[in-house]
């Protein structure tokens, strides 16, 4: 069995690919877990549903994306996301990434 690891973690910087913007990861899932119909409407370009996907909360937004791994990659400025949501999921940004430090029982 082909066992496969995201490229990119939680709370990583990134650029989408085709569309240019910036963005934080702030959910990672191993395959496509939206709707057929989503999939049908949203992923023209038809990326593969068995490798994984991101929620992203876009930079000067106030919305998220969700994003097959093939449309990112490594953020290269490493500045700050501007988004009101980014608090609710990371405590601080250090140098290149957003970290949260608080621990789930």
């Amino acid at each position: 069995m082909n066992e496969y690891h995201a490229k990119f973690a939680l709370g990583q910087l990134v650029q989408h690919t085709k569309f240019g913007y910036r963005g934080v990861i702030v959910g990672v899932d191993a395959t496509f877990q939206g709707t057929d119909e989503w999939y049908e409407n949203v992923a023209r370009s038809r990326p593969p549903r068995e490798k994984p996907w991101y929620n992203v909360l876009v930079h000067n937004g106030t919305h998220h994306t969700y994003v097959a791994e093939r449309h990112l990659e490594p953020d290269e400025l490493n500045t700050p996301i501007n988004h009101p949501d980014v608090a609710v999921f990371f405590d601080r940004f250090e140098g290149d990434r957003y970290v949260n430090e608080t621990h789930l029982n």
